[in-house]
């Protein structure tokens, strides 16, 4: 008896004792990935890459998509993330930029909201903004090239990438970068600054040879964040010298 008013007495307990209030989590993120990228091929070494910068926690794996010998693709605003492998695939089956383009936005009934850069091995280029990405928003591509971008400072931004992309000199992953400098020079994202990254692939250029990721570097939350991935690409290249 006494073990069963025992037992009774710690049940009581047990549901008595009140439960600790579950923490305040923030509010879900805005699906939005307002941003403003370069995607980009390099003539002399055949290298592709993309640069990215946003208002968004961690825009790097979201963004840029890149297969040495195919192309590279910087897929944001209202993001489709399934554009970047699929236009990969699309690439390396032979379809130029314009074909791949039509493929991802004629089976995307949400196109409107989104926004792409193409670039393939040859130096083939398209840009796309969806008619209903949030102002600014635009792009502009050549060969080599495009440069795009969404909830932008204003219409200045994009031409200042290009501006860059085109008087810069050295290698791919410094000239992204500093496309990147450039618009931000402009206002770039008009929400802010916090997450950026760059992607150069190369032929067998990963660690050991073993992938093609020459350069895969990401700033997931910085006030400064292309500050931060200036200076990762210099601790980049005191790891893994420049010699071709």
């Amino acid at each position: 008896m006494r073990l069963l008013l025992a037992a009774s007495l710690l049940a009581a307990a047990v549901v008595l004792v009140p439960r600790a209030p579950s923490p305040q989590l923030p509010p879900a993120p805005d699906p939005v990935v307002a941003t403003y990228s370069i995607v980009a091929r390099d003539p002399e070494t055949g290298d592709l890459g993309v640069a990215v910068q946003s208002k968004f926690f961690g825009v790097g794996s979201v963004v840029p998509w890149a297969r040495a010998g195919v192309g590279a693709v910087a897929t944001q605003a209202w993001a489709n993330t399934t554009w970047g492998p699929r236009g990969l695939e699309l690439l390396a089956n032979g379809d130029a930029p314009e074909a791949v383009l039509k493929a991802l936005t004629g089976s995307d009934a949400d196109a409107e909201r989104r926004q792409v850069g193409i670039v393939d091995a040859k130096g083939g280029s398209v840009s796309f903004t969806g008619r209903k990405c949030q102002d600014w928003a635009g792009g502009r591509h050549g060969e080599n090239y495009a440069v795009q971008g969404n909830i932008l400072a204003g219409d200045a931004v994009v031409p200042a990438m290009e501006a860059s992309w085109k008087s810069s000199t050295g290698e791919l992953a410094d000239r992204l970068v500093a496309a990147l400098e450039a618009a931000q020079a402009k206002g770039g994202d008009r929400r802010g600054m916090q997450s950026a990254a760059v992607l150069v692939v190369r032929a067998k250029g990963g660690y050991a040879g073993f992938n093609d990721r020459w350069v895969d570097l990401r700033v997931e939350d910085h006030p400064e964040p292309i500050r931060e991935l200036k200076r990762l690409l210099e601790v980049h290249k005191a790891f893994f010298p420049r010699g071709r």
